[in-house]
Parts: structure tokens; sequence; C-alpha cells
């Protein structure tokens, strides 16, 4: 049965829009995912579940989490292999003066367009990095990810898509718990 990652934006900040991770692993089982688990308490699940459209399981999990807890809460979801692929293209492990602490992820709902992309590139970010690779933002914020302008709401705002950032620790962590998954 396939492995899925879903990650969703702004749950459990300061107090606000607060799921309690066992209530949000029996929300999806009772959504037919198996074999739940959750990875922090940032909202980041990994389970198995029947072939379908990592769209689908989006919408699904929106959908339950707004009927549930009564918010809105953007949810991203990939496959297996798609999280393996974005872990193994980070352009800045090229470089072996970078330092894996200030990589970040930013996973988004598609493809943005070229052009939205190339306008936001030449951006003055200071010592901050970016790159995109199909619907992965990489960052690199050697100064703290907490002082980039490269935040969730610049990339929604400019690239008209939803947007979510991982660490990099974190990142892997997804990797290698969907990887732990008996297949």
């Amino acid at each position: 049965m396939p492995r899925y990652i879903s990650i969703l934006r702004g749950i459990n900040v300061s107090g606000h829009r607060m799921i309690k991770m066992n209530a949000l692993k029996e929300l999806c089982s009772s959504l037919g995912f198996q074999n739940v688990q959750t990875y922090i308490q940032s909202g980041n699940i990994v389970y198995q579940h029947k072939e379908g459209s990592t769209n689908e399981l989006s919408h699904t999990l929106k959908t339950a989490i707004e009927q549930s807890f009564g918010f809105d809460v953007p949810v991203i979801t990939f496959t297996l292999d798609e999280l393996t692929k974005i872990v193994n293209a980070n352009p800045f492990l090229k470089d072996s003066s970078n330092q894996a602490e200030y990589f970040h992820v930013t996973f988004l709902s598609g493809k943005p367009e070229d052009s939205a992309f190339e306008e936001i590139k030449v951006g003055d970010y200071k010592n901050d990095k970016l790159e995109l690779i199909g619907e992965a933002m990489y960052l690199y914020c050697p100064d703290s990810y907490s002082n980039s302008k490269l935040t969730n709401s610049f990339f929604e705002k400019k690239l008209k898509v939803s947007a979510t950032t991982r660490n990099w620790k974190t990142t892997n962590e997804l990797l290698r718990i969907a990887n732990s998954i008996t297949v």
C-alpha cells in the first residue's frame, strides 16, 4: 500500500489552531489512513492509504480537519517517492561549506509560474538563498529562518500557491519515518 506524507500549515502555533496529535491520528484513521504516525506538534503525518491522488488526500484531510476542529488548515500531501526526490534534489548539498542546520524546504501546493519565481529570485534577501525545483523551494538561511523574508506568507503572496516550510532535520525525519513503514 502506498505511503504518503501530509503536512499541515499553521497548527499549534502560539496557542492557536490547536490539534492534539492523538486526535489528529484518530481523525486520519477514521478516514481510512493506515499505520498513521505523526512527527512533532506542527502537523506532520506519515501514513499508508490505498492508491489515490495527493490532491484528493489533501482535500479529504483539510475537509475533515475543518469539520472536526472548526478551522481551515492548508494541507500539502506527497508520496514517498516525491519526498525522496525532494530530499535528494537539495541544491545546497552540493556546496560542502553550507551547514545543514540552515537548510529549509518550503513545500508548495503546486508548481508556480516561472515568471513569478524569476521575479522573486532577483530580490535582496541578505545572506539567504533560494532555489525552486518543481514544487519545492529550497532555502539556505544562515542568519536564521526566523530572521528571513522568505516566509510562507511571502511565497503564497508572490507565487499564488499554498506554502508550508519544514527545516532540513524534520524533512529528513519524515522521509525516515515513511521509509520505516512496512509495505
